[in-house]
C-alpha cells in the first residue's frame, strides 16, 4: 500500500521524505489558505521538486476550464509523469477526466462519497479515485463499508484504478486502510509520525540502549570531571567549601603525593556534627579515621559501576588511576541514565 503525506508544509514535507518510504504528496486548496500561501503556483512548483509524486487541483466549472487549468499548470514545468491532477467528482469531473486520461495524463476523481461516484471515476479511466474516510464519518456514513464494496468492484472488474483512503485522522484510519486492501492511504505528518509508536518498543528499545552502556561505556566517560580533592591537612569546613561547589555529596582526601586516602561524605558530616557538635568543622582531615575508600578503575564498564553501587549501597564512588583520584561518579547519574533504581 503506497504511503502518501497530506500537507502543504514544507518543513513537514522535508522531514517525511528522511523517511524514504513516502510515495507522494496530496494537497488541496485549503491546506494552502490555513498555510497562508498566496503565490500558489511558486508552492506547487516547489513541492513538485520535494516529492516523488505531486497531487494538486484542477478546478474549472467546464470540462475546457479543467483541461486549460491542468495544461496551464504543467507550462510551469511540472513534469506530467509525476504529476496527478485532483478533480472532484461530478458530470463534468469525470469527463475532464477521461479527456485528460486520453491525454495520457494522471487524475485523482476526489470527494468521493458513495460506491456510484465511484464506479463512474474508474470507468472514466482515473488513475486514482479518493473517498474521504473522516469526513463519512462526520457525517454518520459507515465508511469502511464503502471501501469495502469500492475495493469489490475495482478487483472484480478489474479497473487499474487505484483507491486511496484519505480524509485520514488517526492511525486507526491507516490499520483500517490496510486491512481493507486498499492501493494508497494519505495521511497528515501527525499520523503518519505515530504510525511507528508503542510503549512496549519504547521500553525494549530503552533496555537494549541501557544494557548497551553498561557493556560498551567506561566509568572515565561519564564520571565528573571536577576537582574533588582536597589535602589531608584541609580542615573540615574548607573541604565541606569543595564539596558543595562541586556539586557532590563527596571529597576525595589525598597526601602530599596525591594519592587517594579516604573520601569525606556528607553523611560523614551530619554524623561528626551529631558527635562533636559544630566545632568538630574546624578541625583537619588528618584528625580522621578513613576506612579503604571505594574505588574503581576509569577503564572499568559501567555494569561493574552498578555492581558497585549495589553492593556497597553508596552514593559516590571515586574514580581512580595509579591510586590517583580522577573523578567520581554519582548514583544519581546512573539513576538519571536507567542504570540503577
Amino acid at each position: 500500500m503506497e504511503l502518501y503525506l497530506d500537507s502543504v508544509d514544507f518543513k513537514e514535507v522535508e522531514e517525511s521524505q528522511q523517511l524514504g518510504i513516502i510515495a507522494g504528496l496530496t494537497t488541496t486548496p485549503t491546506f494552502m489558505h490555513r498555510h497562508g500561501i498566496t503565490d500558489i503556483d511558486a508552492a506547487i512548483v516547489k513541492l513538485s521538486k520535494m516529492v516523488p509524486v505531486l497531487h494538486i487541483e484542477a478546478l474549472g466549472n467546464t470540462v475546457d476550464e479543467i483541461l486549460n487549468e491542468a495544461e496551464r499548470q504543467l507550462a510551469l514545468g511540472l513534469d506530467p509523469q509525476k504529476t496527478v491532477f485532483k478533480i472532484p467528482v461530478s458530470n463534468i469531473g469525470i469527463a475532464a477526466c477521461k479527456k485528460l486520461r486520453n491525454k495520457g495524463y494522471l487524475v485523482n476523481v476526489h470527494l468521493v462519497y458513495t460506491l456510484t461516484q465511484a464506479y463512474m471515476a474508474m470507468e472514466a479511466g482515473a488513475t486514482y479515485v479518493c473517498p474521504l474516510a473522516g469526513r463519512m464519518q462526520d457525517h454518520g456514513i459507515d465508511a469502511l463499508t464503502v471501501f469495502a464494496q469500492i475495493m469489490d468492484v475495482c478487483e472484480k472488474y478489474r479497473y487499474p484504478t487505484k483507491v486511496m483512503f484519505s480524509s485520514v485522522r488517526h492511525t486507526e484510519h491507516v490499520r483500517n486502510a490496510l486491512e481493507l486492501g486498499v492501493h494508497t492511504v494519505t495521511a497528515p505528518w501527525n499520523v503518519i509520525k505515530k504510525l511507528n509508536d508503542n510503549n512496549l518498543t519504547t521500553l525494549g528499545t530503552n533496555q537494549f540502549i541501557e544494557h548497551t552502556k553498561l557493556m560498551t561505556v567506561k566509568v572515565k566517560d561519564v564520571m565528573s570531571q571536577e576537582n574533588i580533592s582536597v589535602p589531608v591537612h584541609t580542615t573540615i569546613m574548607d573541604a565541606l567549601v569543595k564539596m558543595t561547589a562541586s556539586g557532590l555529596g563527596a571529597v576525595c582526601i589525598v597526601d602530599q603525593d596525591q594519592n587517594l586516602i579516604g573520601v569525606f561524605t556528607d553523611g560523614d558530616l551530619r554524623r561528626k556534627i551529631k558527635e562533636m557538635g559544630e566545632s568538630v568543622l574546624f578541625k583537619k582531615m588528618s584528625d580522621l579515621e578513613f576506612k579503604p575508600p571505594i574505588a574503581i578503575s576509569g577503564d572499568s564498564l559501567l555494569f561493574e559501576a552498578v555492581r558497585f553501587f549495589k553492593d556497597y549501597q553508596v552514593d559516590n564512588i571515586v574514580v581512580k588511576e595509579n591510586n590517583k583520584p580522577i573523578g567520581m561518579i554519582d548514583i544519581q547519574d546512573f539513576v538519571k541514565m536507567g542504570l540503577v533504581g
